[in-house]
């Protein structure tokens, strides 16, 4: 292994928990004050889920194969995943962190409405979104052995929260707003990008593989999140960004590089939209709620982007399970 791909692993061994949450944080961080009555729950730990006599061992062994997947989604990688990311990616601390997009929530205010998709969502078809926007593929099937495990593991973060709380705190990626500021700047987001970022995610985007292994995913191009995922919105990456990179170093930059950054990385291409019409401004109407916070089907440098047929690696648009439903119970 040459002296580079050592210091690649070393980086990502050293700073497998980010600063904000680890007890020998380099950087001070200021996580934003819980609002007032706000429910804040600490999700279990590993040491927790091991000497918990109560759960009977073939549960635990469910949870820990959840949390397996959850970590390494790669291992999919050609059959439900086909890009460089995995769940840890984008909910740090194997989805248990506060501020860091913790996943328990799902367990716990589901089934509900969504809009996104326009009807009520059950846990296992919440899971099947990441699938199909951020992973760029298809999610395992319902009820199937992966499906139930990644479920069991989300329900298992949840342990002794209470059902259908609303008012969660440190829920999602939204500390910094949704409105995007007026003076938000491209150039100004590459010089941050250059600085901070390109040594992990490197100066095209396409992150760092060690031994054909990803170690750092990429941000953009055919192995990165779609246009349909969650982060492509820019203030969930500008809040994700705030709090949570660089990796090791959270808190360094500030709100308004946190902002141009994201802006930046969420105007590069990326694979297509699962739920493209053919025509990207359209989709972006149809989508509206979703993509009034990403650039998609917006023109840059002369060019709508979105505007393409690229699905990256992936041999298909729109998985199946990607369908509209009602319920009519007359």
């Amino acid at each position: 292994m040459n002296q580079a791909n050592s210091l690649i692993l070393a980086l990502a061994a050293t700073f497998a928990a980010p600063a904000a949450h680890a007890a020998d944080a380099r950087v001070p961080i200021q996580l934003p004050a819980y609002k007032d009555g706000a429910y804040v729950h600490q999700a279990p730990t590993l040491d927790e889920l091991m000497r918990d006599e109560s759960l009977h061992p073939e549960l635990r062994k469910v949870i820990l194969k959840g949390r397996d997947l959850f970590e390494n989604t790669q291992q999919l990688r050609g059959k439900y995943v086909f890009n460089d990311m995995s769940c840890s990616n984008c909910h740090i601390g194997g989805g248990g962190y506060n501020w860091s997009g913790p996943v328990w929530p799902a367990a716990t205010t589901l089934p509900d409405y969504r809009g996104k998709n326009g009807h009520v969502n059950s846990l296992e078809e919440r899971i099947a979104g990441c699938f199909a926007y951020s992973m760029n593929g298809t999610p395992p099937a319902y009820g199937s052995d992966e499906m139930l495990a990644l479920s069991a593991y989300h329900q298992w973060l949840a342990t002794k929260a209470p059902v259908y709380e609303r008012k969660i705190g440190g829920r999602g990626f939204n500390h910094l707003g949704n409105k995007i500021p007026e003076d938000v700047s491209y150039e100004a987001g590459q010089a941050v990008y250059r600085d901070n970022c390109a040594l992990c995610h490197g100066n095209d985007g396409a992150g760092k593989k060690v031994d054909g292994k990803v170690v750092f995913p990429a941000l953009w191009g055919d192995t990165s999140y779609n246009w349909g995922a969650g982060i492509a919105r820019v203030y969930t990456a500008a809040s994700f960004i705030h709090l949570n990179m660089p990796l090791g170093k959270p808190g360094s930059l500030s709100e308004k590089e946190a902002w141009n950054v994201a802006w930046y990385i969420n105007s590069q291409e990326r694979p297509q939209d699962p739920r493209y019409t053919g025509d990207a401004r359209d989709t972006r109407e149809k989508h509206l709620g979703f993509h009034k916070h990403s650039r998609y089907g917006t023109e840059f440098n002369g060019k709508v982007l979105g505007q393409h047929d690229n699905t990256g690696e992936k041999p298909f648009l729109k998985p199946e399970s990607l369908k509209s439903r009602s319920f009519n119970f007359d």
